[in-house]
């Protein structure tokens, strides 16, 4: 059974940066997508970025260039570097993995995580 534990969240004025960490566990054997989504109140969960297996990443077009996905995989942790944040990155920001490829639906993903707020003002 998978779980997935983020961390990180917070608080940060405009412009600023923040790194979210995912830590996986529990992963059989196959190929994992693990995304990030992030929803506010009232909103559809938003797809931010995903990547399989470490070979192929994509983001959305409103984090491209600020945003960046990484990995260390000694501990079975992504990262999401937050840089140059908006007041409309305020978001629940959720880390999600499925088994096979990559998608843009959160409906796709069977394991979710706790999600992480993160404000900025």
């Amino acid at each position: 059974h998978v779980q997935l534990v983020e961390s990180g969240g917070g608080s940060v004025q405009a412009g600023g940066s923040m790194r979210l960490s995912c830590v996986a566990s529990g992963y059989s054997g196959g190929s994992y997508c693990t995304a990030w989504f992030r929803q506010v109140p009232g909103k559809e969960r938003e797809w931010v970025v995903s990547t399989y297996t470490g070979l192929k990443t994509v983001y959305a077009d409103s984090v491209k260039g600020r945003f960046t996905v990484s990995r260390d995989n000694a501990k079975n942790t992504l990262y999401l570097q937050m840089n140059s944040l908006k007041p409309e990155d305020t978001a629940m920001c959720y880390c999600a993995t499925r088994n096979g490829l990559c998608n843009v639906l959160a409906s796709a993903y069977n394991y979710w995580g706790q999600g992480t707020q993160v404000t900025v003002s």
